[in-house]
Formats: structure tokens, sequence, C-alpha cells
């Protein structure tokens, strides 16, 4: 299950990047790209930082294929996707639960300190998106209007805290991306936001 929910997370975040390249009129290998780095940008800007190299997606090349399967969907069916919002809205959501705990548990096998970890689990379900956004000359959607990065600090306390309960392992994960899904969910529904900060 853990398995199948990153391979749609993947997928999702590829055909999210795939239409905001379109949406900027890149041409095809600007769209595929895009696409490319908002699904495993965050990923390999992990495993570099925590010395696993090669990158993840280097050692498995379904994640690959998963990607170019998003890019021509979103190529080919790029303007009935709109009637679809809602479920790409899901899958991306249920990516970053799944991202952010990857995250987290590449930061456990190295050892490393919670909040390091909680930094990992962030860095790898939300800096696709910011290099994406960066990319197509847009300021990042997390440091000005979704509280994306916020929702995965949260998570990752979380999971630390069932984790000092000794919750089972299954139950952690569980718990911890139920957590995270559902603010990302109330976030959108009620418009939730951080404030932004302006010079006097």
């Amino acid at each position: 299950m853990f398995d199948i929910l990153d391979i749609l997370g993947t997928m999702a975040f590829a055909v999210s990047g795939a239409l905001t390249a379109m949406n900027k009129k890149l041409d095809p290998f600007g769209v595929l790209i895009i696409a490319f780095v908002t699904s495993v940008g965050g990923g390999t800007l992990r495993d570099i930082l925590i010395g696993r190299t090669p990158v993840g997606w280097m050692q498995n090349l379904n994640y690959v294929y998963v990607i170019l399967a998003g890019y021509f969907l979103a190529v080919i069916f790029r303007k009935k996707l709109d009637r679809f919002r809602t479920s790409m809205f899901l899958f991306d959501t249920i990516g970053l639960g799944v991202f952010t705990l990857i995250g987290l548990e590449k930061g456990l096998e190295k050892g490393l300190e919670p909040p390091i970890c909680i930094a990992l689990g962030t860095m790898t379900a939300c800096f696709g998106g910011v290099i994406r956004d960066i990319l197509c000359n847009e300021i990042p959607v997390i440091f000005r209007k979704e509280i994306y990065a916020t929702i995965c600090i949260i998570g990752g306390v979380f999971f630390f805290l069932l984790k000092k309960l000794n919750i089972h392992e299954d139950v952690l994960y569980l718990a911890t991306s139920v957590l995270i899904i559902s603010i990302r969910l109330m976030a959108v529904i009620f418009k939730w936001s951080l404030p932004p900060m302006e010079r006097n």
C-alpha cells in the first residue's frame, strides 16, 4: 500500500508540474523537465544532503516510467484534466503525506536527530514544488500562499511524539499520514494560510 501511494503521489506531482509548465507555454522538453523535477526534486535534494548516492530515482527506473506516464497523461488530456482536478488534488495530498514519511524514514536510517528528520521530510514533500515554481519564474507557492511546509512539520512532530509512545510502526505511519492529509484538506476547504510579513 505504501508503494502504491508513493506511485500515485509521484504521478500526481508529475501531472501538476506538467500542467504548470504548459500554462507557462514551455516547449515539450521543458514540460517534461518541469514534470520530472516536481516529482523527484525534493527527494533528490534530500538524498544528496544525506550522502545517499546514486539518488533514489536513479536506482529504481519505476519512478522514471511513472513520471513519463504522468507527463503523457497531462499532455494528451490537458483540456480534460480540469474535470479531474479534485482527484488530482487528492493524489497530490496523498503524495504530501507519503513523501513526508519517506523523508522522515531516510533521516532515521542515517541516525539523524528528530529536527533534522523533520526537515528532510518537509524537503522531500515540498521542494519539488519549490524547484518547479523557481524554474517557471514564480515565487514558490509554499512561501506565499499554501501551508504545505507547515503541515509537513506538524506531521513530523506528531510522528516523533507517537514514536516515543512505542506505537506499532504500521499505526505510526497510518496516523501520521491521516493527520497530514486531514490538515491539508481542511486548509484548502477553510482557506487557511499564514499571514504575509510586511515592512513597516
